[in-house]
């Protein structure tokens, strides 16, 4: 006796129709003529009684029928399961994006430490600009974005501050200031700046016009560029020069040298924060525990900001 002939038998028997019930199980009206043939020899008795005009139930059928149900009832409780079971332990996932610098400098170390802590936490990421992740945390496309804190935030998404990214300037490698320990916003002053357009980095944008005003000077804007590496490579070329966060700096480009930034003493503006963002009242044991690691280590982390 197999489980297909008792589908078939239950399907004839509720029917009490074998073309019906072959319409409904999606088979030639033959084959299902043909199991439950075979289930009657297995069980050596009649369960139905076929006359030309109808078709029922013996007595042997009627006894069939229920203990057929309840057997199927069971092994389809067995089947559903087992794969809820199979769901539950594949391993669990996490969608991360991240900001250029946070990418170079934050995330390899999370990362590393993120690893060691939950090996079995495959993590996924997403390198774009504060304006594009967030949009992916509500569409659900994002489960944790590092972003910059935007100036009116979404009251659908939660943000925690990490930590504050201070700033260096990038000079191609034969200026005559790249071989300073550092610069300060007067030895610039007169430099052609390469900064990024407000609308889409509105925090690295105003983090050079920020510096200038607070020190009373006017920056020589010579280009607008908005991608980190773009900005590099045009100060590679000789174009100008950038103010960036320093973990710009671990992006591989030759020709430039970064040079710490001297700020004056009592200066607020000399700094990027960096948060976390994710969807509010949403729950998430991949990413708390990511954050759980970050919490840790932020104080590490922030001593190479």
């Amino acid at each position: 006796m197999e489980l297909h002939q008792l589908r078939c038998f239950i399907a004839a028997a509720e029917e009490l129709h074998f073309g019906k019930a072959a319409q409904r199980l999606q088979m030639l009206p033959s084959a299902l003529g043909r199991q439950i043939k075979l289930l009657e020899e297995d069980l050596a008795t009649p369960l139905f009684a076929r006359t030309t005009r109808a078709v029922s139930l013996t007595e042997h059928g009627t006894m069939l029928l229920r203990d057929a149900r309840s057997i199927l009832a069971k092994v389809e409780a067995v089947e559903t399961s087992f794969r809820r079971r199979a769901r539950s332990t594949k391993a669990p996932r996490l969608r991360v994006g991240a900001i250029d610098s946070a990418a170079a400098g934050l995330l390899p170390q999370l990362l590393h430490d993120f690893r060691e802590a939950h090996p079995d936490i495959a993590v996924q990421l997403m390198e774009e600009k504060t304006i594009r992740l967030l949009p992916k945390i509500l569409s659900g496309a994002l489960d944790l974005a590092f972003v910059r804190p935007p100036e009116r935030t979404d009251p659908r998404l939660e943000f925690r501050a990490l930590l504050s990214e201070s700033a260096v300037v990038a000079l191609p490698q034969r200026h005559r200031l790249a071989g300073r320990a550092s610069v300060s916003l007067d030895d610039i002053a007169d430099q052609p700046l390469i900064v990024p357009d407000r609308r889409s980095r509105p925090h690295s944008h105003d983090l050079t016009m920020k510096l200038f005003a607070q020190a009373g000077l006017s920056p020589d804007v010579a280009q607008f560029a908005d991608e980190k590496q773009t900005i590099v490579h045009l100060v590679a070329a000789r174009l100008g020069i950038a103010i960036v966060p320093r973990w710009t700096s671990r992006l591989a480009v030759s020709g430039v040298r970064f040079v710490p930034l001297r700020l004056q003493r009592g200066g607020t503006a000399g700094r990027l924060p960096l948060a976390a963002a994710w969807l509010r009242g949403s729950r998430d044991p991949a990413r708390e525990a990511m954050l759980g690691v970050l919490d840790a280590r932020l104080a590490k982390y922030a001593r190479g900001a």
